[in-house]
Formats: structure tokens, sequence, C-alpha cells
């Protein structure tokens, strides 16, 4: 099944229902003050997100089934680490508004290790979100790894990182759900 909020002006996520049942969610630029319920939809294998409200990724925690995540405008997430939790992630879009593009804004993470762990991620775009260091060697270690997309790295490091790793910049394949618009 399939959960849809697009632009609710409520502060509090709705998880009336049986939360349990929905494998993919979408939370479009709502006004919800936190996403800590997400923790009961065990069993969402989608999840895309506009204007993420927390300071961390910890709801994501026990969505285990997640295998394809989008996260559009994600200000205060300063740390990847528990997405390193869910191990079925197979595509991970992470970006800032595009109005931060020609402003030169970003969202600054520590590391991107946490993404090389995940054992089964084959496409990943990071659109405005980099770590300090600007490079991507941490990616490197990605043994799964097919594609990447990235935004405000030096050219030279893109460059540099293909040529070690041989992965190309094709476009992370769209959500698999059909009755979305």
């Amino acid at each position: 099944m399939i959960r849809d909020h697009v632009r609710d002006k409520s502060r509090i996520f709705p998880t009336e229902g049986e939360p349990e049942a929905f494998t993919a969610l979408r939370i479009w630029h709502c006004s919800y003050r936190s996403l800590a319920a997400l923790e009961r939809f065990t069993n969402v294998e989608t999840l895309v997100i506009a204007s993420y409200p927390d300071p961390d990724l910890v709801p994501l925690g026990s969505l285990r089934h997640l295998r394809h995540l989008r996260i559009l405008h994600l200000p205060q997430v300063t740390d990847l680490a528990p997405i390193a939790e869910l191990a079925e992630l197979r595509v991970v879009r992470l970006e800032t508004l595009p109005s931060w593009d020609s402003s030169g804004k970003v969202t600054t993470v520590a590391s991107l290790q946490p993404l090389a762990a995940l054992p089964h991620l084959t496409h990943l775009q990071l659109f405005g979100v980099r770590p300090p260091s600007r490079s991507l060697a941490d990616l490197e270690t990605s043994g799964s790894l097919r594609s990447l997309r990235v935004t405000k790295f030096p050219r030279a490091e893109v460059r540099r990182f293909r040529e070690a790793t041989g992965i190309n910049d094709a476009w992370a394949p769209p959500p698999d759900v059909e009755d979305w618009p």
C-alpha cells in the first residue's frame, strides 16, 4: 500500500491505521515538526521526503526493508551514520533544494563512509550534499555502487573518482511506485 502526504499543514505526522501495512511513503513539503513516527512504518520499501524536519536520520533506523530513499532538503542533518543500518538500500538520493544551487549552499555531512557500507547500494545521487573534505574517497570502498551523480564537488575530484573506480554518472532510477503522480 502507498501513503501519500503532500503539503499537509499538520504539525504532527499522522500514524493512524496500520503503518506496517504500507510499502511506499511520500512526505512532500509537509509542516511536520518531526518524522520520529516513521519507526512504525516497518515495511516501507520506498521513502520519498521533501523538507526533512529532524536534525538527524535516526527516525529512519527501523526501516529495515527500505530499498529506495530520496530526501530533498535535509538542512539540519550532519551525520549519515543511521543510513548504514539500512542494509537493503539500493538507491539513495540526497539533495538540497534547487534554489540552493545558485546560491552555492550545501548540506555538510561528516562522512560518506556510511553510504559505502551499504552492501546493495547501486545508485547514489548527492546534489549539494558533501563532506568537509570535498572528497569522494570514502565511496571507493563500496563493492556494489554502479552509478554516482554529484554536484558541489570539485571537478578534478569527480574525475579522479571515476578513473579510480570506473563508476558511471547515470541517473538513479525513479521509485518503483505506479500510483504516484
